[in-house]
């Protein structure tokens, strides 16, 4: 019997111990995790792409999707005209060209050349972490659950050139309504992380 007790207080003692881990390690390891596998929840080809803002920073409208880019832990890419008139993202001393400005739009914008390759992937971690310790004392309605929500960006020249943008957010889960639209941010994690133009 007492052998049957101290494997039972072992148990509930590891058992404890690994949900206080998940409790309060979560977000690390769902990172970790989402470096080597994400799930995508929606893929649509880019139609159109609009920059709304001065050079740096504003939004990048792809689509009906409006990605911001203000919250940025890492590069901070700029938005502009090339000399041979065309719709450019810089960034890390690269340029990649989306294409010709359209003249009906009132902010910069274009729309992918015939031949480029432009998509944008909506991601999600695999793992959630549970937050029972979060309290909303305004509104009475906490989030149970939170993951990572991804949104991806890849371009692909005729030429060969490639550019890559990664956006990540916070997305919440309320038990009354399900997961939220994934654009909560956190600061220093959330906002774009990466952006990689090739070659």
């Amino acid at each position: 019997m007492r052998k049957f007790l101290i494997t039972l207080a072992i148990l509930v003692g590891c058992i404890a111990a690994v949900s206080a881990a998940w409790i309060f390690g979560g977000r690390q390891l769902s990172l970790f995790i989402d470096r080597y596998r994400t799930i995508e929840t929606a893929s649509a080809r880019i139609n159109s792409i609009t920059y709304e803002g001065s050079g740096t920073g504003g939004r990048l409208r792809v689509n009906d999707l409006a990605l911001s880019l203000n919250d940025t832990n890492g590069p901070s890419p700029s938005i502009g005209s090339t000399k041979d008139d065309q719709v450019a993202l810089a960034a890390s001393g690269k340029v990649f060209p989306f294409g010709p400005p359209r003249s009906e739009a009132e902010n910069l914008a274009a729309v992918p050349p015939a031949g480029d390759d432009a998509f944008i992937e909506i991601r999600r971690s695999v793992l959630s972490w549970p937050t029972p310790f979060d309290f909303n004392f305004m509104t009475g309605h906490s989030p149970s659950w939170k993951r990572h929500i991804y949104y991806r960006l890849l371009w692909k020249k005729t030429s060969g050139a490639k550019l890559e943008m990664l956006w990540r957010y916070e997305q919440y889960f309320y038990p009354a309504n399900g997961w939220g639209s994934g654009f909560m941010t956190k600061e220093g994690s959330t906002g774009l992380v990466e952006v990689q133009i090739r070659p």
